[in-house]
């Protein structure tokens, strides 16, 4: 069970002594501190359900309001107790989530927490050592060579607050890898917090993972703490990193070499302790060859690599994870006794599963909610998985249907590729297979050359007598 701690900052004794006695006997844990500092010592200790803190009205009650959202969810939703109501309208521009005036109020009090904290921790999820046992739970079902080895990786990733950057398709499971490594680190009592790099543009993202001071830009009426200081003391997991604008790579690298960054707006330069975890489907060193992601930020990240492969290619977990989903989502959507029968499991493992992990999950879901272990009521693709077991359904001339034509973005994409392999070939030719002479004509990297070399199968063409450069 979660423990139920409550923070007290800057009470005075009248308020405290009526206001501790109210919230041990809901069993919370209380600690009480008469400065920010304190606040600051606590807050480093650990998590609270809720700050509930004390302002006297004047210039230093911003000062410390944003110290405390500074520690990000440590605090948990701020509580403000004001001397009068008149208070509330000068002071309202504060970053807190709710106001309550003397003298103190408990029943409203309690309405504040009822309001706040209980909707939080159900946002929040399962409670810490609920995930790590459902994170023990996942891993374990790995039995794959390569998720044996991916498991190994982890473990020693864990051990040392290095970057790491997890790679694969679509839904294989990155997102568990993170959050593993984050679990099994000396950092798995501070905050995991997630970003999807490709959920929102530019501008916004900015705001998001470094924060702006109030008055920064229109609308900006109050400080916003950012995703990094919100992951002080532990580790922010930037998903589809590959999708990052590149003004904001230049930022991520000085955060990356420094620890160090400004909010938007900020004149202040602030120094955060964050473990940073990247994952991408796309191939990073491609994007770095034709110049969409900066070289010095994919090798910083780059340190250790954790490459999850396609469910396709691990059949063998399929049933595992299977029997997993049913009786994950068979309790939650109260279908217990739900069972797959085993020639509907045997039909499952032999599928491709273009959305892997994420795509089988949601097609057990599919089963329990509509009660429907036979597939009767649910359609499956016809293309099965490669490997000894698998079968291709038989085709027939109405289910072929016209050929599929390629998109338009399809044939510009074969057509840029064809015209760029056939200038790199012409150039290599006129320099004789002088790779840094070739690059230099191109004005590319001597290693974008490289990469577009391996990638348009040139090396084989290379004329053995030529010039190794």
């Amino acid at each position: 069970m979660t423990e139920r701690r409550a923070l007290v900052v800057e009470v005075d004794a009248a308020t405290q002594l009526g206001l501790l006695g109210f919230l041990r006997a809901r069993g919370y844990q209380c600690i009480a501190v008469s400065s920010a500092d304190e606040a600051v010592e606590a807050l480093a200790d650990g998590r609270f359900s809720f700050t509930l803190v004390g302002l006297s009205g004047n210039g230093a009650d911003a000062k410390l309001v944003e110290c405390l959202k500074v520690r990000g969810p440590n605090s948990g939703p701020l509580i403000a107790v004001a001397n009068r109501r008149d208070d509330g309208l000068a002071l309202s521009p504060l970053d807190v989530e709710t106001w309550l005036y003397k003298p103190l109020n408990l029943d409203e009090l309690q309405q504040a927490i009822d309001k706040l904290v209980r909707p939080q921790a159900e946002a929040l999820g399962p409670a810490p050592e609920q995930l790590g046992g459902r994170i023990r739970r996942e891993i374990d079902l790995w039995c794959s060579p390569r998720m044996l080895e991916a498991r190994e990786i982890i473990r020693e990733a864990a051990r040392v607050d290095v970057t790491v950057l997890v790679t694969g398709e679509t839904g294989t499971g990155k997102e568990l890898v993170a959050r593993a490594i984050h679990h099994f680190s000396s950092r798995r009592g501070g905050p995991f917090v997630k970003v999807n790099c490709a959920a929102m543009p530019r501008e916004l993202l900015e705001s998001e993972l470094f924060g702006y001071e109030r008055g920064a830009f229109t609308g900006a009426h109050k400080l916003k703490i950012g995703r990094f200081e919100a992951a002080h003391r532990g580790t922010i997991f930037l998903d589809e990193i590959g999708d990052l604008h590149p003004a904001l790579q230049a930022k991520l690298l000085h955060v990356l070499q420094d620890g160090e960054f400004s909010r938007i707006g900020g004149k202040s330069t602030l120094s955060v302790d964050v473990r940073v975890l990247a994952a991408t489907n796309q191939d990073l060193e491609r994007a770095v060859a034709e110049g969409r992601f900066r070289e010095d930020l994919y090798y910083r990240l780059n340190v250790i690599q954790v490459l999850v492969p396609p469910l396709r290619e691990r059949v063998f977990e399929i049933p595992l994870l299977i029997d997993y989903f049913v009786e994950r989502y068979a309790k939650l959507y109260r279908r217990e006794g739900f069972t797959v029968p085993r020639s509907v499991m045997d039909r499952l493992t032999r599928l491709r599963y273009p959305g892997n992990v994420r795509e089988l999950e949601n097609l057990v879901k599919r089963m329990i909610v509509l009660d429907d272990p036979f597939l009767s009521r649910i359609p499956l693709p016809d293309a099965v998985a490669d490997g000894p077991t698998a079968r291709v359904a038989p085709s027939t001339p109405e289910s072929l249907g016209p050929p599929q034509e390629p998109s338009l973005k399809e044939i510009s994409r074969r057509a840029s590729q064809a015209a760029e392999r056939e200038a790199i070939a012409k150039t290599l030719e006129l320099t004789g297979w002088n790779r840094v002479r070739a690059a230099r004509a191109l004005r590319i990297s001597y290693r974008a050359l490289l990469y577009k070399i391996k990638q348009a199968g040139l090396g084989a063409e290379r004329p053995s007598a030529r010039s190794a450069l």
